[in-house]
């Protein structure tokens, strides 16, 4: 009886915080073939496909067969640290919201704010927006260890992790974790998706371009993370990093799973809520039902949303996730109505069947009520003693060799 209120009570809570707000907008289907023309000649209108549909289901089996490519880049030449005062970016227009925004304004104009640095550069992947192709990602460096520290730790490698936060997050979200690993030691990087924060395009809201009813820009935004990813892993070996980790929530899961598969240099991976097909999530979510509305505007059923996106679903590169060793945490909600807890349960059935190294955490709330009190900080627990202990279990091993 009390598991059944406690449901319903979460259910109800949840969905009120995925309809707070008022400013999703439903966009008419489009194919975005012209997102993805520099990678596959499919994408071209004039090669003869019988409709739009089979055309992307293509081109989407030429990205998982052909990946390394897909997600390939040369590293960038122009990385740079800038130092200046942070900004909210907010993406709802809640009144409490644009206070907050009001008064970090307010405070950097008057000296009250003090200046963060930030790792930025020009993306391998380049769009039609131009603040977006600017990578930014900020910088939190762990204090550098005494003299006294050094002689009893020894010889410890310099480790770091990059951190991606949630789909339409603000640029706060997930610094407090940063300056939490800082603690242990561990250099991090947060880092601004495609379309989020500082990368958002003037016209938008919110970050509505990373996630859409246009296929090929999704995909192509979801390419351009990875490839953002192993490009701050490039940097940061450029500075003498050696051991490195990717932690994402939601949509940050889904690019640092990706990553992770693609870049063995990636040995800690931490997916806060994490899912096995992108069009599924799309298609059963509560904070996506205005692209599903879309789609269902067009004909489309789950099936075959789920065939558009396969190129970017953590599913298709399983095998791949796991043919390279690493130490990984999941964390799902059992009352998640954004990533349902059947799609979670699916990754650990493949984890356990590909026999990856994994943690798996379960808390009793769901997708965005992880962010209110007290679950933000039994998720905080997890994954703080998770990334301490996996990062502790690096520094170990490497430095058992003689």
């Amino acid at each position: 009886m009390l598991s059944r209120l406690y449901a319903k009570w979460m259910f109800s809570w949840e969905t009120a915080l995925t309809t707070r707000d008022t400013n999703r907008i439903v966009r008419p289907l489009e194919w975005g073939f012209d997102w993805l023309k520099d990678f596959s000649p499919l994408a071209n209108l004039s090669t003869d496909y019988a409709d739009d549909l089979q055309r992307m289901t293509a081109i989407n089996d030429v990205i998982v067969n052909h990946s390394e490519e897909f997600f390939g880049y040369d590293t960038p030449t122009d990385f740079r640290l800038e130092t200046r005062h942070p900004q909210l970016f907010p993406t709802n227009v809640r009144p409490e919201t644009l206070a907050q925004d009001a008064e970090l304004k307010r405070k950097a104009e008057e000296g009250e704010l003090e200046e963060a640095e930030f790792l930025r550069f020009t993306s391998p992947i380049r769009t039609r927006y131009p603040e977006n192709d600017i990578v930014n990602a900020r910088w939190y460096p762990a204090p550098e260890l005494t003299d006294k520290q050094k002689a009893k730790q020894g010889r410890r490698p310099k480790q770091a992790i990059i951190v991606m936060p949630q789909w339409n997050a603000d640029a706060f979200s997930h610094n407090a974790l940063c300056t939490l690993f800082n603690r242990f030691g561990i250099s991090a990087l947060r880092l601004s998706k495609p379309y989020h924060d500082i990368r958002r395009p003037a016209e938008l809201e919110r970050s509505d371009y990373a996630v859409s009813a246009n296929v090929g820009r999704t995909i192509e935004a979801c390419r351009q993370a990875v490839v953002d990813i192993r490009s701050c892993l490039d940097w940061l070996e450029s500075q003498g990093y050696e051991q490195f980790g990717v932690l994402g929530t939601s949509l940050g899961s889904c690019y640092a799973f990706i990553a992770a598969a693609h870049d063995s240099r990636l040995k800690v991976c931490a997916f806060n809520h994490a899912s096995t097909w992108f069009g599924d999530v799309v298609w059963t979510g509560q904070s996506t039902r205005h692209i599903r509305e879309a789609f269902q505007q067009a004909g489309l059923t789950q099936d075959l949303v789920r065939q558009i996106f396969t190129g970017i679903s953590p599913m298709s590169y399983m095998q791949r996730f796991a043919a390279s060793p690493k130490r990984v945490l999941v964390i799902h909600a059992t009352y998640d109505l954004t990533f349902l807890r059947e799609f979670s349960l699916d990754v650990l059935a493949n984890f356990d069947q590909y026999g990856v190294d994994y943690v798996s955490k379960v808390l009793p709330c769901g997708h965005y009520t992880t962010g209110e009190t007290p679950y933000k900080y039994m998720d905080g627990w997890y994954m703080g003693s998770f990334v301490y202990q996996a990062f502790k279990r690096l520094a170990e091993q490497q430095q058992a060799i003689p």
